[in-house]
């Protein structure tokens, strides 16, 4: 279907799925009002009217994910304006905004409640693993550009801060069953059953003490990944190989025939780049994914205005994950412990994140060292070799490569068979990506923060004769990793773990001006992270408010974001090439002394193409003749990446208030992006051995470095948003998303790819009682092509084009709600990334009694 989007609907370009909602417990009777004036916290961290809000920031309610066909509230936050939801399992989603989107999005910050929930070793959240359930949820606030000003933690892209229902207001037991089918259609697996069963129980004993518990069950069969498309469809046209006769076949799903898998092997006069066999996705992983969680939380107010809160949460999944690998993550737990204290002006936290990634595994070690531990590389390739000998002079050349991996993979291990799941189970347990497939980290995160609103108590009088309203606050986070001798190693020691830490604090001054119509803003936010310099983000807003139903906003700001835990201090042997993090603790010497990989890849293939064309006695002419082509490495460690963002916006309400639009820009400069470079040290460097050396991997030593890139990226775009409150209960909307890179400065090409659709549309159609509390929604969204860029694959990923929807049904006297909805209603399969699995239908049966 292509996306024959109506000038009147680009015309109305949507908006916010966000500030209206309704902010009322869940428990309410279908006759739901929409209100306008909601309350936002995340745009400055003070309490303040959404229409009035500094920077852009969408919010979503009870109400919205209601009337959303999706089938959690986590899935609905994709119908809201600027969301790019990614979508590498079922189990397992990711939220972005603006660009430079990847599967582990160290750049976009989730909260609840304020609180982290990041995975410390990733650097990110796992999905919503660790996150509230439906039960739980109050309302999801997206600042859909960079808030490092106020939040640092690498919040440079955005940050969603999901709010959770307070045991004080929100009593009783509420329970949810939700069970849905999946893979309708599907040619390689059957009908599949979903189930979800969540409970929440909350109680006061009086107005002092209160508790609340969740718990959430999670089950499922995961979408497949199965792209059979070839990565290195040309590395052996030169001699004629391509498609189904290609002995280098790297099919996207498919691992254990990548480059560390390959040889060049001289055959017939030619030289022919050949891969090992390796083993499907399909073949390795367990689709089977489960996720368990649940909380609980003790709250006491020793006086009315201030509230003590203890929380723990816990979370233990089986499921997908993708990084430059994909990942099978099995009886991974996380566990959080969070201290909460709230005044009326002042809030101080403290919370400590534990991670065991259990019995988890990457699946392109798994595949290629279970065809090691049926051959060795070096017999797996003699034996290759001698087979083709044999048979070359009967048949074509390309019948003879066919018949020599037969020979060669003889007695290859069949996935399903015993000896199969031997291996595998073996694998499973070698921590070791050279000889084994084991993800085995043990990790903390260890938080504190405080935040004061010093006009508030402290500093009234001066409040009230300067105008100017001032907010404090300061955090300090300290990570603390287990050594496991594959993964992270501590550099400097051998018996302690591995620690990095930074701190931060601001200062926010606003001032009301021209009859409180100008509120101006300026925020200082300073930071120090181990192994960097002071950092200082400036923040400098100001609203204008020609009426109270129409404000204009404009802000400028800037953001840092240090590495992560895995670019820093990464130290993991994988195929014979070792992926070392970035700062100088862990990668002196490399750096100086190293050789671009991508001038070795075109330094070999000139020399094989020259071989095929002329013969092997021109060898070594072709390796003299092509040494320019090598270039030392140019690349050094890490530094932290850096933003420049200014943003315009309106917010504005029209017909009686019963319209509300939203629009920005903004447009962003980054530079200093954290990469992945490959480069490749040679056992020698005399000039006489470098080309023969470069055209032998076994002869040298190989490396992906985390740095950062050269390149200078602007990027801009824009969105518009309507939401209609009609007549009678109906409420319809639309909003759509531009997104574009402007131009690149020194381009080497290896920053993170932008990854995110130019064009995002949303629009829906929605009623909460529309005959005897019988509710519906239906929606709509495009996401137009974009090119994908990852270490896992390069590409294009096709436009989507999904209808979703959904009815309820309300027992008003029995407190019980059902609804019944589907997502890509129409069934049609798409990718939301390279690398990822194929999307298909999902219909879904909520019941809900509260």
């Amino acid at each position: 279907m292509k996306p024959a989007l109506p000038a009147s609907i680009l015309a109305m370009a949507c908006f916010t799925h966000s500030l209206w909602g309704q902010m009322q417990d869940s428990t309410s009777l279908p006759s739901r009002e929409l209100r306008l004036e909601e309350v936002v916290v995340s745009a400055s961290r003070l309490q303040e009217s959404g229409l009035k809000s500094p920077v852009s920031i969408e919010k979503a309610t009870v109400s919205d994910f209601r009337r959303s066909a999706q089938p959690s509230f986590f899935d609905a936050l994709e119908n809201i304006k600027g969301v790019h939801l990614i979508v590498p399992s079922l189990g397992f989603k990711v939220l972005n905004t603006r660009g430079f989107a990847n599967t582990t999005n160290v750049r976009f910050a989730q909260l609840i409640d304020g609180i982290d929930n990041q995975s410390p070793h990733i650097g990110a959240p796992v999905g919503n693993a660790l996150g509230p359930s439906d039960l739980d949820i109050v309302s999801v606030e997206i600042i859909p550009g960079t808030a490092s000003a106020l939040y640092g933690m690498n919040a440079i892209n955005g940050l969603a801060d999901f709010q959770t229902k307070s045991p004080f207001d929100r009593l009783g037991l509420s329970f949810q069953q939700k069970s849905g089918i999946n893979h309708l259609n599907d040619r390689d697996v059957g009908p599949k059953l979903f189930n979800e069963s969540s409970l929440r129980y909350a109680h006061a004993r009086n107005d002092r003490w209160a508790f609340k518990v969740n718990g959430t069950f999670t089950k499922g069969y995961d979408w497949q990944a199965t792209d059979r498309t070839d990565i290195t469809p040309k590395i052996n046209a030169s001699a004629g190989l391509t498609g189904t006769d290609n002995p280098a076949y790297d099919p996207v799903s498919s691992f254990g025939n990548e480059s560390a898998n390959r040889r060049t092997l001289t055959l017939a006069g030619r030289n022919i780049v050949v891969a090992r066999t390796g083993y499907d996705e399909t073949d390795v992983v367990d689709y089977h994914f489960q996720n368990l969680k649940g909380d609980a939380a003790l709250h006491f107010r020793p006086v009315k205005a201030i509230e003590l809160s203890y929380t723990y949460r816990i979370a233990y999944l089986n499921n997908v994950y993708q990084r430059s690998n994909r990942f099978q993550l099995a009886y991974y737990l996380l566990q959080q412990h969070a201290l909460q204290l709230r005044g009326r002006a002042f809030q101080l936290r403290a919370y400590m994140t534990s991670e065991n990634t259990g019995q988890s595994y990457n699946l392109r070690s798994m595949a290629e060292n279970m065809d090691r531990l049926h051959k060795s590389d070096n017999q797996w390739f003699a034996d290759f070799q001698t087979r083709f000998r044999q048979v070359q002079n009967a048949s074509s050349l390309a019948d003879a490569l066919r018949e020599a991996r037969t020979f060669a993979d003889a007695g290859r291990p069949q996935p399903g068979t015993a000896a199969f799941q031997s291996n595998l189970a073996r694998l499973q347990d070698i921590n070791n990506w050279d000889a084994g497939a084991a993800l085995r980290v043990k990790a903390n995160l260890y938080h504190a923060e405080g935040q004061w609103n010093l006009t508030e108590e402290w500093l009234q009088n001066w409040r009230r004769q300067a105008g100017v309203e001032l907010l404090a606050g300061f955090d300090h986070r300290t990570y603390a990793i287990v050594p496991d001798g594959n993964y992270f190693i501590n550099p400097v020691s051998d018996t302690r773990n591995l620690t990095y830490g930074k701190t931060g604090g601001f200062l926010q001054a606003t001032k009301v001006l021209s009859g409180e119509r100008l509120k101006l803003g300026a925020t200082l936010r300073a930071d120090k992270a181990d192994y960097f310099r002071l950092k200082l983000n400036p923040r400098f807003t100001a609203v204008y408010s020609v009426t109270e139903s129409h404000h204009f906003r404009a802000s400028y700001q800037s953001g840092y974001r240090f590495p992560s835990i895995f670019e820093g201090f990464s130290n993991i042997k994988s195929g014979g090439v070792k992926r070392v993090g970035g700062l100088p603790v862990m990668s002196q010497g490399i750096f100086e002394n190293s050789y671009l990989r991508t001038s070795i890849d075109a330094f070999q293939a000139a020399v094989n193409a020259g071989v095929n064309k002329v013969g092997v006695g021109k060898r070594d002419s072709l390796v003299k003749a092509n040494l320019g082509l090598l270039q030392r490495n140019t690349y050094t460690y890490l530094r932290p990446e850096f933003i420049r963002s200014l943003e315009m916006g309106y917010k504005g309400m029209f017909f009686q208030k019963r319209l509300l639009v939203d629009a920005d820009f903004y447009y962003n400069r980054y530079r200093d992006f954290m990469a992945q470079v490959e480069a490749n040290i040679p056992n020698a460097s005399t000039p006489d051995s470098l080309g023969q050396i470069m055209l032998d991997r076994t002869k040298q030593q190989r490396y992906r470095l985390w740095t950062n890139s050269k390149t200078i990226v602007h990027n801009y775009g824009a969105s518009l948003g309507l939401r209609y409150r009609l007549h009678r209960g109906w409420v319809m909307a639309v909003n759509a998303t531009y997104t574009q890179l402007d131009r690149k400065e020194a381009n080497d090409g290896l920053e993170d790819g932008f990854n995110t659709p130019r064009w995002m549309t949303n629009v829906s159609v929605s009623h909460a009682n529309l005959f005897k509390n019988i509710g519906f929604g239906l929606s709509y969204k495009h996401q137009s092509q974009f090119d994908y860029q990852s270490f896992l694959v390069n590409g294009n990923v096709p436009a989507i084009n999904v209808f979703d929807g959904q009815m309820t049904y309300s027992f008003p006297q029995q407190k019980v709600d059902v609804k019944l909805g589907g997502t890509n209603l129409l069934n049609r399969y798409y990718f939301s990334i390279l690398g990822g699995p194929q999307i298909g239908s999902f219909y879904y049966l909520t019941l809900t009694y509260r």
